[in-house]
């Protein structure tokens, strides 16, 4: 027994010290991403804190932690201009009834069977966009509201940084942000402690206050204030179809994001597999909990994750923990947030933003499954220059049509040996999109010949082959006094 409360103590302590680390790494995360959705800073804090008092109590992983996500500030952003802030709460509060529901429908685990190349290509479209719109804020600039428009306005951007002092001073605050957490990672042990992005916004804060810098400041409302609720109007908004379309968005989006982030988790430890349906019930509470509270949608975070796991959690404790710890910050620290510069909270997503692009796999990919690159880049592109829902359907629509041509294989081979009957044998799947191939094939054939057809290795033959296949044989018949025979067709 002494060893047994003896190891509780250790693993007790352990998560303790893993949800002050998740804590530290989360509060610039959540505030940052509400920041750079258009949102107050509070709601990305009320999102953090139900992400671990509520669902870091409910099964389904048990090391994953959940808050706001830099992967959905795209789409926030998108939502709150077209539909205001206040639609906000009915958007996550559709989209996590709508999670609920999947899970209770075991479809969780189908949100696995997404193409890897998709969710890269995704998260890297995200993170342009994220990059792209954060160097505004850097500059305490106004960002164009289009992916194009902010990419287009660079060089804008530019020229106002070397006409305005006091955007040049925002800038030089944000870069300097990325510059400290790029470079804390060549700190000693015990100042690593510390996570990057804290320090880096603390130290940003600092210097802003001593040297009186002009620079914008995070506004604060305080919790309780910045609580919106959805009311009748808002709910009137379900009647438009675009705005169901956003929450099917939100909804399978967020899915996707967590559920890969939970496969991701569990290849950092060897505890207990995530049950991915229960984590799809957990995620619909959330999410119907923070839209009940207007607050910003919520997923399986990566970064908290493995700061978690890297700081030794062993159980669910840790992530509850930082739930409290935010709660306790945002309820007895509020003041706190308006020494942020914005610029600072901006470097940090833009940090966040390369993190998501695919740098170092690109080349790699592009010489082995070039397919697979193209359908990276391209939904990337997409996202950029579209939106973010219709980039990715862009790249699903890519990975099934290139999943149809390449497990369409079909060979067809003609014996001619001059005299005699001519065999022709098809082997694969033949499927529409082999049918020009096929075709052409079998309408080159002699029609004074006997001609056999050998279908023993054809293993699929859709409607539109099986229709051609008839009316070339009916074809060939009517005009030769050899009818075509089937051979082997098993």
């Amino acid at each position: 027994m002494p060893a047994v409360n003896s190891s509780l103590r250790r693993a007790l302590r352990t998560d303790l010290t893993a949800s002050t680390v998740v804590f530290l790494v989360a509060l610039p995360l959540c505030v940052g991403v509400a920041v750079a959705s258009g949102v107050p800073a509070e709601l990305g804090l009320i999102t953090g804190i139900v992400g671990g008092l509520v669902v870091g109590l409910l099964p389904g992983s048990s090391l994953q932690v959940s808050g706001p996500a830099a992967g959905l500030t795209v789409l926030v952003a998108e939502a709150v201009d077209t539909y205001g802030l206040p639609a906000l709460g009915v958007i996550v509060l559709g989209a996590g009834l709508l999670q609920l529901v999947l899970g209770a429908l075991k479809l969780g685990r189908w949100f696995r069977a997404i193409s890897v190349a998709v969710v890269e290509g995704m998260l890297a479209g995200i993170g342009l966009v994220i990059i792209a719109g954060q160097l505004y804020a850097m500059a305490d600039t106004p960002a164009p509201a289009s992916g194009l428009g902010k990419i287009a306005g660079l060089p804008g951007l530019a020229a106002e940084l070397v006409t305005s002092a006091p955007a040049a001073t925002a800038f030089a605050v944000g870069a300097g942000t990325i510059a400290v957490i790029a470079l804390w990672s060549t700190m000693p042990a015990r100042v690593r402690v510390v996570p990057g992005a804290l320090a880096a916004v603390a130290l940003a804060s600092a210097v802003t206050a001593l040297f009186d810098l002009p620079v914008a400041r995070i506004d604060v409302q305080g919790l309780l204030e910045a609580v919106q609720p959805p009311g009748p109007v808002q709910f009137g908004q379900l009647a438009d179809t675009a705005f169901l379309a956003t929450i099917v968005a939100f909804a399978l989006i967020a899915s996707a994001e967590t559920l890969f982030c939970a496969a991701a988790v569990d290849r950092l430890h060897d505890g207990p597999r995530t049950d991915y349906n229960k984590e799809l019930l957990a995620q619909g509470v959330g999410n119907t909990l923070c839209g009940l509270l207007g607050a910003l949608p919520m997923t399986g975070v990566i970064m908290r994750s493995a700061a978690n796991v890297h700081a030794g959690a062993t159980t669910k404790l840790s992530r509850v923990l930082h739930g409290v710890w935010l709660l306790l910050f945002a309820a007895l620290l509020p003041a706190v947030l308006g020494l942020m510069p914005v610029a600072a909270l901006a470097g940090v997503l833009i940090h966040a933003g390369f993190k998501l692009l695919p740098v170092k796999k690109l080349v790699p990919l592009w010489r082995t499954h070039r397919g697979e690159a193209v359908i990276l880049a391209v939904t990337a592109l997409a996202i950029v220059s579209v939106s973010m829902f219709e980039g990715v359907l862009i790249g699903l629509a890519l990975a099934v049509a290139k999943c149809a041509w390449e497990t369409s294989h079909i060979h067809v081979e003609v014996d001619d040996p001059g005299n005699g009957p001519v065999t022709v044998t098809i082997n694969g799947n033949a499927t529409f999109l082999r049918l020009p191939k096929m075709l052409d094939t079998l309408e080159a054939l002699p029609t004074g010949r006997p001609i056999e057809l050998n279908l023993a290795g054809l293993r699929h033959l859709d409607h539109a082959c099986r229709t051609a296949l008839t009316t070339w044989t009916e074809r060939h018949n009517s005009g030769s006094a050899e009818p075509v025979r089937l051979i082997n067709t098993g």
